[in-house]
């Protein structure tokens, strides 16, 4: 929707006019390589898209806050109070964690009828709970400061972390930083080199020449919360936990390089283990190869460190399945395809390509005819540019 279209829904959900409506957005993000090093403390390098969440919102003078999402039928009344009775909401559980961790931080949280727009697909790997997080936690705080007489702009960066808390508190999903960062920190037609340790990041140009980003949802849905995702966090602690034996210095995995790891990684038995810091190691190695492969217009290396990341996050983290491997592999076979690999935490989700310009329809096509014919269902593609961060639309 757009802003006007939204404020007419509003309007017909709780009334009165446009004039006291304000809209504030933030977008999802594609990864396009770094997977599962953020909360490792290595590198990571997203970008924020053009799709992501809209909310309009109004003060109402009480102290309620009452939010439906334009594609669901039920509004969701919550009394400011008693935020932490809704963890248990299917949706609106992300919205009532934010508050919470606001109000920890210090700000108030204003009363107000709120109206969501998602245009990203729940479930597809593009953080749609990020764009959502740091959405109402930009409002929130807006809101906050104006009451309060507080003139400095909102700390965007503040914001994504107190998204993250809201994942890690109140919706028990132990995720890292990179995906709220990305929505709160995006930049039109840049990445973001983010160092998830040091919290330092780098504005990267994204020169296409020639190419469009391609995201291909595989349409099955995954979760975050699954055990498999805790179950890699898990792993990765283990293996820190032998390396740090023989690596007094380190403090986190993003602390090893692959020179350091190579003297060191007898230490670790257990194969399994191996394959998961094997991957971590290696994956922060082709984020900064990716950065300067990119720095240096070599846009073709960068591909190929894309398509490397997907066979490791295939063979060593296993974090793939069926339904991303078929994508890549498909992709890999169109000829104008630089390079493709799953994006997000897996178990289903997204993959992302760069594809020539004049292979995007051929890509389409292809891909989507013969994942349709091995997986069952179709794929959804989305050719898209990249946006800015989280901001109220005026």
């Amino acid at each position: 929707m757009t802003p006007n279209e939204i404020k007419s829904e509003f309007i017909k959900l709780y009334g009165g006019s446009e004039e006291d409506i304000r809209i504030f957005y933030s977008p999802g993000r594609v990864n396009l390589i770094g997977e599962h090093t953020d909360y490792n403390g290595g590198f990571v390098f997203p970008a924020a898209l053009t799709m992501g969440t809209m909310i309009a919102l109004r003060v109402n003078g009480e102290s309620k806050l009452r939010m439906k999402a334009t594609d669901l039928p039920d509004l969701v009344e919550m009394d400011i109070d008693n935020l932490d009775n809704y963890r248990d909401l299917w949706w609106g559980n992300y919205q009532a964690g934010v508050c919470v961790e606001l109000l920890k931080e210090g700000y108030d949280i204003v009363g107000c009828d709120m109206l969501y727009d998602d245009t990203l697909p729940h479930g597809g790997g593009l953080s749609s709970s990020a764009a959502i997080e740091v959405a109402t936690a930009l409002a929130f705080a807006t809101l906050s400061n104006e009451k309060n007489g507080i003139t400095e702009p909102v700390d965007m960066i503040k914001m994504a972390f107190i998204g993250q808390a809201a994942e890690h508190n109140y919706c028990n999903v132990n995720c890292g930083i990179m995906d709220q960062f990305a929505s709160a920190m995006g930049k039109r037609d840049h990445a973001i080199f983010l160092d998830c340790k040091k919290m330092d990041y780098q504005l990267v140009p994204l020169k296409m020449d020639g190419c469009k980003l391609v995201i291909t949802n595989t349409n099955k849905k995954h979760s975050l919360a699954s055990s498999k995702y805790n179950e890699r966090r898990s792993e990765c602690d283990t293996g820190y936990a032998i390396l740090k034996e023989a690596l007094p210095e380190i403090t986190c995995l993003g602390d090893v390089t692959v020179e350091m790891f190579e003297g060191v990684k007898h230490l670790i038995k257990d194969e399994i283990i191996l394959n998961r810091i094997t991957h971590v190691i290696n994956e922060d190695d082709r984020v900064l190869r990716s950065i300067k492969s990119l720095t240096d217009g070599d846009i073709e290396l960068f591909g190929k460190l894309m398509t490397e990341s997907h066979v490791s996050l295939r063979d060593l983290y296993e974090v793939t399945g069926d339904e991303l491997d078929t994508l890549a592999a498909e992709a890999w076979k169109i000829p104008g395809v630089l390079g493709s690999r799953m994006t997000g935490a897996g178990f289903g989700g997204s993959t992302v390509s760069i594809v020539k310009e004049e292979a995007v329809d051929e890509f389409k096509e292809k891909v989507g005819k013969n994942y349709t014919e091995k997986i069952g269902y179709a794929p959804t593609f989305y050719v898209c540019d990249i946006g800015d961060g989280g901001r109220e639309i005026k």
